[in-house]
């Protein structure tokens, strides 16, 4: 099973995931059980804008019914081929799906190369306040 997993805002985690990995592999005791890419979005609110409910519903028409061409995925949700093309494109560049030449006609064909999504969101409630400014209000 191949997962993407997608995190918000937890910059450190990801940065000790990618040297565990690292590690892993120099030391050739990597688990290939599950393979796993890592997609970070800075904020909430990027996260948001690019995984929107209509796009995430395109993702799991993908991976659900593998399209041969655009059109064919903008038929499987309903929706016009320019809007799904422009998503596809964005999707694309997120590294979520892939475009590949080969369909009907030399149409693109889009491939979502995960069985599955995990997100975590760390979404602090209230802001870290320094040591220092905390014992000022003592």
């Amino acid at each position: 099973m191949t997962t993407l997993h997608i995190t918000v805002g937890d910059r450190e985690q990801v940065r000790e995931d990618a040297l565990q990995f690292v590690h892993a592999a120099e030391t050739d005791t990597l688990d290939d059980q599950d393979g796993a890419a890592t997609l970070q979005f800075g904020t909430y609110d990027d996260l948001v804008d690019s995984l929107t409910p209509l796009r995430l519903e395109l993702i799991q028409a993908i991976a659900e019914h593998a399209p041969e061409s655009m059109r064919e995925a903008a038929r499987l949700v309903d929706r016009d081929v320019s809007d799904v093309h422009s998503d596809l494109k964005h999707l694309e560049t997120l590294g979520i799906l892939e475009l590949k030449e080969g369909g009907p006609g030399g149409a693109m064909q889009p491939i979502v190369p995960f069985d599955r999504i995990e997100m975590h969101i760390d979404y602090p409630l209230i802001n870290d306040i320094d040591g220092d400014e905390a014992s000022v209000s003592a």
